[in-house]
């Protein structure tokens, strides 16, 4: 269920009150670092076009953790990520961030490394999810999962409903690894949230961003060669790798509703979720018809405590640039699975997911079976809406 906020706290009122819980919890013996681990391996019969999973048994999205309070005004995460790819293990740090605890009227601040706000999934660790892969929007635009080095300012308003908006200004290396034409910061994001329950039983909330590129991704054919001054080449294989199309601005949209009966979601929940993401201005050569395009609409519906299932549907629309001019791509890709759930800590899933319509994309799967494992040690943050 969303949070709720108090109708009209002033900024002193509120200072004091987080003042009064640090020092609480300061004197509490949970006021301590955490250290948590994630595994997460699966065995794909074949790959996706687009997808992060390879053939084979493979090591997922992979973690160790920690975080804790660095006295009472501020607190700091680190995370180190690990997957497979092109048949090696792959490292990266991935969080590296220190954050405000409290401050007055609604503010925080972090700085560091940490995945951008935008959307309702990337955010969170791919290893959260309710699919062994990601949507086609987020492998496409997003590079899976974006984080970045960089600041965030956000501010939660003192409604009796929740609602948050965020700037956050990143260096954009890891959206566009390699760039033609790259200016500082690279990128720039401002988002909101707002939400709210309905009675005991039902929960919403509805999202807006506009990502800012200023990094200008490298020509894939000959243009690639005749960069300009300052040719940046950033041939880095990160975890995350960077967006498979690009362009300056990206407006992303996302609708969430959950529904539990009287608020129980441990033991049922239907969770539907719907997001949309256009992209425009490719590069210097794009006119308005050259434009990339995605949207994802899932349904997650927990039927007891251990098991639920689901179903997601993917289109993607882009205009794949060749120096001065464009070749269209298409894709749509469909999943369904279902999940067991021992325990908190574990999750044994299976897929089937299917690729349709395929222009311009290699590696199309007419049909691939995915068998996912994760598994929890230690600490972990809640999870998000």
């Amino acid at each position: 269920m969303m949070p709720r906020r108090p109708a009209s706290p002033t900024a002193f009122a509120v200072a004091l009150m987080c003042l009064g819980m640090a020092q609480a919890t300061q004197a509490a013996e949970s006021e301590s670092w955490g250290v948590g681990a994630v595994l997460d391996v699966a065995h794909t019969s074949r790959g996706l076009a687009l997808g992060q999973r390879e053939k084979g048994l493979q090591l997922g999205h992979s973690d160790v953790s920690a975080a804790g309070p660095l006295g009472q005004a501020l607190e700091a995460r680190f995370t180190v990520a690990a997957h497979a790819h092109d048949g090696k293990v792959e490292a990266e740090l991935e969080e590296a961030y220190v954050q405000t605890r409290c401050l007055p009227a609604g503010l925080q601040v972090r700085a560091g490394r940490f995945p951008s706000q935008i959307g309702y999934l990337n955010e969170q660790h791919p290893h959260a999810d309710d699919f062994v892969e990601r949507p086609l929007l987020y492998r496409a635009f997003l590079g899976g999962h974006w984080f970045d080095d960089g600041f965030r300012v956000n501010w939660t308003a003192p409604t009796p409903f929740y609602l948050r908006t965020g700037l956050e200004v990143f260096t954009g290396k890891q959206l566009v690894q390699e760039a033609s034409r790259a200016r500082s910061p690279g990128a720039v994001t401002l988002s909101a949230k707002l939400g709210d329950d309905w009675g005991k039983s039902h929960s919403w909330q509805l999202g807006a961003a506009w990502v800012h590129n200023r990094r200008e991704a490298a020509l894939e054919e000959e243009g690639s060669e005749g960069g300009e001054a300052g040719h940046d080449h950033a041939h880095d294989h990160a975890h995350a790798h960077g967006a498979a199309f690009s362009g300056r601005n990206m407006v992303l949209l996302d609708a969430a509703w959950k529904w539990a009966p009287d608020g129980n979601n441990r033991d049922q929940q239907l969770k539907v979720v719907g997001e949309w993401a256009r992209v425009s201005g490719i590069n210097r050569f794009a006119r308005t018809r050259d434009r990339h395009e995605a949207q994802s609409l899932m349904a997650v519906w927990r039927w007891s405590a251990a098991w639920e299932t689901g179903v997601r549907l993917d289109w993607l629309k882009a205009r794949s640039p060749h120096d001065d001019h464009f070749h269209n791509v298409r894709l749509r890709e469909q999943s369904v699975m279902v999940a067991y759930k021992p325990t908190h800590a574990q999750t044994v899933r299976l897929q089937l997911s299917s690729q349709s319509g395929a222009v311009g994309v290699e590696g199309a799967a007419k049909r691939s079976v995915q068998l996912h494992y994760v598994l929890s040690f230690g600490a972990h943050g809640a999870h998000s809406f």
